[in-house]
């Protein structure tokens, strides 16, 4: 089988996901893991299938012809995971303000840290009504990274922003382990 990573986009509508489904269905493939929202009046969404080889070009084709409906499809085959190294997790929560994703994600590279799966959102305070920032990171460190000096810099820019941001390893289910009860390396 292989694997194919679907990107989507179109105007938000009812019937857009069984639809996408219903060609995938009908090439053999299997869907495996999706995330897909509705942002700004827009329908997008990430999608990761299996076909069988035979089928790949075909399903690409069928796909495409949801154009015709207003959704445009990317159609682009998997890569194999890096399976070395760990996985963190790392949670922001702070007012928002321009520029914050990319301060956080400046530093994240700098210390080599790859963003594997990145949600944000914004809501009201309780008690001020302020705008809030939340980001929920998983980030993949290299085998043998220190994560110290992460971690210095991550409190330095907690500080400076304002913001409270925890970062914890992940165990291989996906769970988090605390920095409480986290075994050394």
């Amino acid at each position: 089988m292989n694997d194919v990573v679907l990107t989507l986009i179109g105007p938000d509508r009812t019937g857009l996901v069984e639809a996408v489904a219903e060609i995938v269905a009908s090439h053999g493939g299997n869907w495996l893991e999706s995330r897909m929202a509705h942002l700004a009046g827009r329908f997008a969404g990430v999608l990761r299938v299996e076909v069988p080889p035979e089928r790949t070009q075909a399903l690409t084709l069928a796909l495409a012809g949801l154009a015709d409906r207003g959704l445009k499809v990317v159609v682009e085959t998997g890569m194999p995971r890096d399976a070395s190294g760990r996985t963190v997790a790392l949670e922001l929560v702070g007012l928002d303000r321009p520029g914050l994703v990319k301060e956080i994600s400046q530093l994240l590279a700098r210390h080599q840290l790859n963003v594997e799966e990145l949600v944000t959102d914004r809501s009201s305070a309780p008690m001020s009504g302020e705008m809030l920032f939340r980001a929920r990171a998983r980030l993949h460190v290299q085998t043998g990274a220190d994560l110290g000096p992460l971690r210095t810099a991550l409190e330095r820019l907690e500080s400076d922003l304002m913001v409270e941001i925890t970062l914890n390893d992940l165990a291989p289910d996906g769970s988090e382990i605390r920095l409480t009860d986290r075994v050394r390396r």
